[in-house]
């Protein structure tokens, strides 16, 4: 049912994950005697007793939702309700802290954090990026499939030019090898492999970002080569942060917060930024204005002028 409505491979894993560990919960209880209590007491315990954060609460929450909704066709889950997590402003670094991060970035790994905070990219947006969204000539990405399965397109960093010409070009020559041991298919979404058989082993599917070596897929068994490893990006930046000795905890995500904090700094209208963030909501995108407000508001306290008289 979450492939038939779409939902991201990230969520069905979360939502199937917490599908689970409430079946362990209730202990073998037949499904056809479950409902709304127990999916209340089952939320209650993971406040109490296993004291998780709202967050990973309201995801329980959503994915048992969908289980008795649409998977039973159970009535009345849609008004269970959220847990209300405290309000937490984004850590969001200054353009000087994030020149010295990238500093610290070597290689493929500089590339990513470079289009993670010139582009406002998430992690997985990024290394899911295939050669054929990358227009150096328009000087635009295109984010296909993004949070929400919407498409978008960003702004490709001048800075980044040369590396993403450069990695482009490194990319055809592994691929022309890969094909030459036989190998060199790319996953495709949908049913695009059905659609056009041959698309796999084309260059503009390859991935921008991709692993060391070949693998083959799950589902054709074709060798080919899936994207770099989220953790091997995640583990440089966390080294890299900490021979900065930044005072704060930095991470991928951390990148995405400080570009659409700076453009709006820098005077852009809230609208351009919450497109080129993929927001689906402008409220989304105003947590960034109150960053900026705090630091923007020309404020002066009142010590200044008591030391000056």
């Amino acid at each position: 049912m979450l492939r038939t409505r779409e939902y991201s491979p990230r969520t069905e894993e979360s939502y199937v994950g917490w599908m689970k560990r409430f079946l362990r919960y209730t202990k073998g209880t037949p499904m056809v005697r479950l409902g709304r209590p127990d999916v209340e007491r089952y939320l209650a315990y993971l406040a109490n007793e296993r004291r998780l954060a709202a967050k990973s609460r309201n995801l329980a929450a959503s994915a048992l939702v969908f289980l008795f909704r649409e998977v039973l066709g159970v009535d009345g889950m849609e008004d269970i309700p959220r847990a209300r997590g405290p309000s937490r402003k984004p850590t969001v670094l200054t353009k000087g802290e994030v020149r010295q991060v990238l500093r610290e970035l070597s290689g493929v790994k500089r590339l990513v954090g470079s289009i993670l905070y010139g582009s406002g990219l998430r992690l997985d947006e990024c290394l899911s990026l295939r050669v054929k969204d990358i227009s150096l000539e328009m000087k635009e990405i295109t984010v296909r499939d993004g949070k929400g399965r919407k498409d978008r397109i960003t702004v490709l960093p001048r800075y980044a030019e040369r590396a993403l010409g450069r990695q482009i070009r490194r990319v055809e020559a592994l691929h022309r090898g890969d094909l030459e041991r036989g190998g060199g298919w790319a996953r495709l979404p949908g049913a695009l492999d059905r659609k056009s058989p041959g698309a796999g082993q084309e260059l503009k599917w390859q991935f921008l970002i991709p692993a060391s070596r070949q693998s083959p897929d799950p589902a054709t068994g074709r060798r080919g080569r899936y994207h770099l490893d989220p953790s091997a990006v995640q583990r440089a930046v966390k080294v890299a942060a900490k021979a900065t000795r930044i005072p704060k905890t930095v991470t991928c995500h951390t990148f995405r917060h400080s570009f659409a904090t700076h453009l709006l700094q820098d005077g852009y209208d809230i609208r351009v930024v919450q497109e080129l963030m993929g927001h689906k909501d402008v409220r989304t995108t105003m947590i960034y204005l109150h960053v900026t407000d705090q630091r923007g508001l020309g404020v002066r306290s009142p010590l200044d002028a008591l030391t000056e008289d």
